[in-house]
């Protein structure tokens, strides 16, 4: 599944707090493309885990502000976007 995060996403930051939450979840992360405003990630794991990494990522770390949230591919309940 590709989720596409937008808004205020200092890469460094929000880089390294996907990381974190995607190893506490032990599902598998690939970041494709990052900038400050968006970041594209392909997860893998159980569906519930990838959920809990869909919040956690909406909620960010202090210095990040997510806008919109879309879900693509394997299991995703619908393409559109998902505000948190």
């Amino acid at each position: 599944m590709t989720f596409t995060f937008q808004g205020i996403l200092p890469e460094a930051s929000f880089a390294e707090f996907a990381q974190h939450r995607a190893a506490r979840l032990s599902i598998g992360l690939v970041t494709r493309n990052q900038s400050d405003t968006h970041a594209e990630m392909q997860v893998t794991g159980q569906a519930d885990l990838l959920d809990a990494f869909e919040m956690a990522m909406s909620l960010g770390p202090r210095d990040c502000i997510v806008h919109e949230v879309f879900r693509a591919g394997e299991d995703a309940d619908t393409d559109k976007g998902v505000e948190p």
